[in-house]
């Protein structure tokens, strides 16, 4: 019998969540490809308009590698679903440390130099410290909300700043300005945004309510589905753009490319259900998950910060992360 009749004699249940499953991985599929023709678009488009490749990768780039997390949280929150967007802002953030970051120093330890990425440290840590205590009352008001919202639009015009105040000798620059576009035409730029901002909200759309189904079927709640494969299908870009970057030899653009994803899915992405469905939040959110955020961040903070010089994420360092991921995706479904 082949796979396709298997399929026909399946129970009618059964047929609809295989579909959906199907339309979960097309959704997640066409979210990372628009997300990452925005940036393109964003990218060249600014680079034409004379922006520096510093600023552009401290913004339009950082900001657009979150894009599916912020989509996603906005149309689940929107959805009636502001547990399964706390659920993609806490799980992005542990999956691109624990996962992300681990995967790729075990494939190549990371060599950590760069002066802007050690004070973009401290503001991660701090950021999620007030994720922590927002949380910790178990709901999200608006104006938490609110105030996640400023510190994102602060942030933003920070890291524009402080592209200015770059020292000309730092890696970060020169890895930078390899991965910004070039001699694309202005309209072709143009074209490309536009699409990422039809697509993004479009594939989101049916990724979250494909999402409900899947975690209605096999009765998990919708933090849980957040946290495990809308968060990791959602961290993917960072995968494959970290992976790819340490393989070129930019350790600091794989490193920073994380860090700016968590600021901006702390500011951007948990902002939206406060923002658009203020509210009680599932419990194991303050009680588990946060923490868990919290102390992976610690934990990146002390394998990159030395105020001697250098510092080096060796596969050791990676093999932790990535044991300490599985072990907290067994712990989640236990």
């Amino acid at each position: 019998m082949s796979i396709f009749e298997r399929i026909a004699h399946l129970p009618v249940e059964n047929k609809l969540v295989l579909t959906q499953i199907i339309i979960f991985l097309i959704g997640l599929a066409v979210l990372s490809w628009s997300a990452d023709k925005f940036v393109y678009g964003a990218s060249a488009l600014a680079k034409n308009l004379g922006v520096s490749p510093m600023m552009i990768g401290l913004t339009i780039v950082a900001m657009g590698s979150s894009a599916p997390e912020i989509v996603v949280s906005a149309t689940a929150s929107l959805a009636g679903n502001p547990d399964t967007a706390v659920g993609n802002s806490l799980g992005s953030n542990i999956t691109n440390i624990a996962l992300v970051l681990g995967l790729t120093a075990l494939l190549k330890p990371l060599l950590v130099s760069s002066t802007t990425l050690k004070r973009e440290l401290p503001i991660l840590l701090v950021i999620t410290l007030i994720a922590v205590i927002f949380l910790s009352d178990n709901q999200l008001t608006q104006i938490e909300g609110v105030t996640l919202i400023t510190l994102f639009v602060l942030v933003l015009a920070g890291m524009a700043w402080l592209s200015f105040k770059v020292e000309k000798n730092d890696p970060l620059i020169a890895e930078t300005e390899d991965e910004i576009p070039s001699n694309v035409p202005t309209i072709n730029a143009v074209m490309w945004v536009i699409i990422g901002l039809v697509m993004l909200p479009l594939s989101a759309h049916f990724l979250v309510e494909s999402a409900v189904v899947i975690a209605e079927y096999f009765g998990v709640s919708d933090l849980v589905i957040g946290l495990t494969i809308i968060a990791l299908g959602t961290s993917l870009p960072e995968l494959a753009a970290s992976i790819a970057g340490v393989r070129r030899g930019e350790d600091d653009l794989a490193l920073g490319n994380i860090i700016g994803s968590n600021i901006f899915n702390i500011l951007a992405v948990l902002a939206m259900p406060g923002l658009i469905a203020p509210g009680a939040i599932d419990i194991n959110a303050s009680t588990r998950d946060s923490y868990v955020m919290l102390g992976l961040t610690v934990i990146l903070f002390v394998f990159c910060f030395n105020l001697r010089g250098t510092r080096q994420i060796n596969r050791y360092e990676g093999g932790l992360l990535v044991v300490a991921f599985c072990a907290y995706q067994f712990w989640l479904f236990q």
